[in-house]
């Protein structure tokens, strides 16, 4: 198969990487010359997914037409930020039916849109699956065995992402549910900011399960209230993805979150991580969403509160713990 992979982060190289030592002729993109510059003289993404050598016979290139014209699948790998305008971009370049497969985690901040929806919007003669799951690129690039779901409403299409990625290391579901499965990778970010504020507090394995548990808890609720399945939530795209999310060093999430828990800004924390922290972005989406349907959403209402409103982590914390008592379900 031809594949065309936009964006050349940790995630996209890793994907990237395994779909070439499955037979597959890939191509990359980045729009960032330096970036391709790298990749064709050392075959590795130095800077983001160290160690990680790609195969001799890929292509890489700072031509966008190159790399999405006549494809017969595109992997659409940029930080969910700036889908839309990579969207845009690819619009004059896709096929009609071309087959867009959306990796990024994430929901639009001002329109509070799914990153597939975003891809439809700008590129309607498309067709979108989404391929999510507790994923760390830096894992995916050393083999080491993952699971990971591939949705779309179209059964078929499904499939055929579940046949292109699928090896001995990398197993891959289907769903029918793509919706329920983005809001689950995107809600889980601001969960890990949570559990990653509580590591940089100082606090232990008993807070971060709570978190965890009361997390998906409102993830769920909120999920299925916008019209997602309480499964969804319950699988690989909820649960799986929020643990991996909040309980490794790999996070960037987490990473910013002890950042701030240390007392940094959420500036200063994502400076500092050098990449993307995409629940950062999704925390406000988050509340929105959360007030648009009624539902009672207290960890990331106060994650919005420390990311926008100054407030202190401790505080937060606090507050949480002396919510009025109620029944667990």
């Amino acid at each position: 198969m031809d594949i065309g992979v936009v964006g050349a982060g940790s995630w996209g190289t890793a994907l990237a990487r395994l779909l070439a030592l499955k037979g597959h002729k890939v191509t990359m993109y980045s729009a960032i010359a330096s970036e391709i510059d790298m990749l064709k003289e050392f075959h590795e993404q130095k800077e983001k997914l160290p160690g990680v050598i790609l195969p001799d016979d890929m292509v890489f290139t700072t031509d966008l037409a190159m790399a999405v014209s006549g494809k017969e699948m595109i992997v659409l790998a940029v930080p969910s930020p700036f889908t839309r305008s990579s969207a845009k971009s690819m619009r004059d370049h896709v096929d009609k039916g071309g087959l867009i497969v959306s990796v990024a985690k994430g929901i639009e901040d001002e329109t509070f849109h799914t990153l597939s929806e975003i891809i439809k919007e700008e590129i309607p003669q498309s067709e979108v699956v989404v391929l999510c799951g507790p994923t760390h690129a830096e894992e995916v690039g050393k083999d080491m065995p993952t699971a990971i779901v591939a949705g779309s409403k179209n059964e078929a299409l499904a499939r055929k992402v579940q046949d292109a990625f699928m090896c001995d290391t990398f197993r891959v579901y289907t769903s029918d549910d793509p919706y329920g499965m983005e809001l689950g990778g995107a809600l889980k970010n601001v969960i890990a900011l949570a559990a990653g504020i509580a590591d940089g507090l100082g606090f232990g394995d008993n807070t971060k399960a709570a978190l965890i548990t009361r997390g998906i808890h409102e993830v769920a609720r909120l999920g299925v209230a916008c019209g997602g399945r309480r499964e969804t939530f319950e699988g690989l795209t909820g649960i799986g993805d929020l643990i991996v999310t909040c309980a490794s060093m790999h996070s960037r999430n987490r990473r910013a979150g002890i950042l701030i828990g240390q007392g940094k800004s959420a500036d200063e924390a994502m400076n500092e991580v050098k990449q993307v922290v995409e629940g950062v972005y999704s925390a406000r989406a988050a509340a929105h969403l959360a007030r648009k349907h009624d539902i009672d959403m207290p960890i990331i209402e106060q994650v919005n509160s420390i990311l926008f409103e100054g407030k202190d982590p401790s505080d937060a914390l606090s507050e949480l713990m002396r919510r009025d008592k109620k029944s667990e379900n």
